[in-house]
């Protein structure tokens, strides 16, 4: 049916012309949409290769820090070691400034008895 309308419309002579013009088109329209399925896909692929990568450097990380811990301070002892020092340090600190401010105060009011 299609042929029949195509020779009344066109003729039989324009027939290998517009045959040819039209495969054109269709060869490109197909090119046109292959190209942006293969770029779809690749940006696809892109995102999730990303993401796994992330992830893995993540569990790399995790592994190596883990890996670490075990092999210098198995036993836990070392750790705890660090978080007594803080403790003590952050207590002398506080011992320090009672200490200047008791000085400070005393400091002012002989200032103060003097003036």
């Amino acid at each position: 049916m299609i042929g029949l309308v195509t020779i009344l419309v066109v003729g039989p002579k324009e027939i290998p012309r517009v045959l040819r013009t039209v495969v054109a088109a269709v060869r490109k329209v197909r090119g046109l949409a292959n190209d942006f399925q293969r770029g779809i896909d690749e940006l696809a692929r892109e995102t999730e290769l990303d993401q796994i990568r992330q992830d893995l450097e993540k569990n790399a990380k995790l592994e190596l820090e883990r890996e670490l811990e075990e092999s210098i301070d198995p036993t836990g002892g070392m750790s705890e070691s660090v978080k007594e020092l803080q403790a003590q340090l952050s207590d002398t600190g506080e011992e320090i400034l009672e200490q200047t401010n008791i000085e400070s105060a005393s400091t002012n009011s002989k200032t103060r008895s003097s003036g």
